[in-house]
């Protein structure tokens, strides 16, 4: 017979039964039990989400500037309650409320292709197609791009999308 010294049971471990306990059809081998779950660590921190502030567009035609050349790519940033009010006390505005588009435009571009500034002359002189798309592109980013609804036609049930902004910008 040979004797060993008493080791301590391995963590996890299922004990060896005792001296003089009744058999169980057998010897047990010692098989080890799932480790325990280590401590919990502690949770990361929620991912904190960037506002995106500026969007790039690209003009159906494009800006055609004095040299003759065209800028298409720009960079649009959201309106602020500032940029919707101080247009309003613009003469020209006053003057005629369908000019408030273009000086709200001339503040909100910030970027149109090479140009040096993008200001509301600049709005003034692109083509009708372009001063379209940017009110439609304004509306689209300040409204977080929740300008159209789908609907569905009470006669048909064919579903459809309809415009909810405003005519102009700064109307809703």
């Amino acid at each position: 017979m040979r004797r060993t010294a008493v080791r301590a049971p391995m963590q996890g471990a299922v004990p060896a039964p005792a001296p003089g306990s009744a058999p169980t059809g057998g010897e047990q081998a010692q098989t080890p039990l799932p480790a325990p779950a280590p401590a919990s660590a502690p949770a990361p921190a929620p991912v904190r989400q960037r506002l995106q502030t500026e969007f790039p567009f690209e003009l159906p035609r494009g800006y055609v500037d004095e040299a003759g050349t065209v800028h298409r790519d720009g960079v649009m940033r959201l309106s602020t309650a500032r940029d919707e009010l101080v247009p309003l006390r613009d003469i020209r505005v006053q003057e005629n409320p369908a000019y408030l588009s273009v000086v709200l435009l001339g503040r909100v571009i910030t970027r149109l292709g090479t140009l040096p500034l993008v200001h509301d002359g600049v709005v003034e002189n692109m083509f009708a197609s372009d001063l379209a798309f940017l009110q439609d592109f304004y509306r689209q980013i300040n409204a977080e791009g929740h300008t159209r609804a789908t609907v569905e036609c009470p006669h048909c049930a064919e579903p459809f999308e309809v415009e909810l902004g405003g005519s102009r910008l700064g109307e809703s």
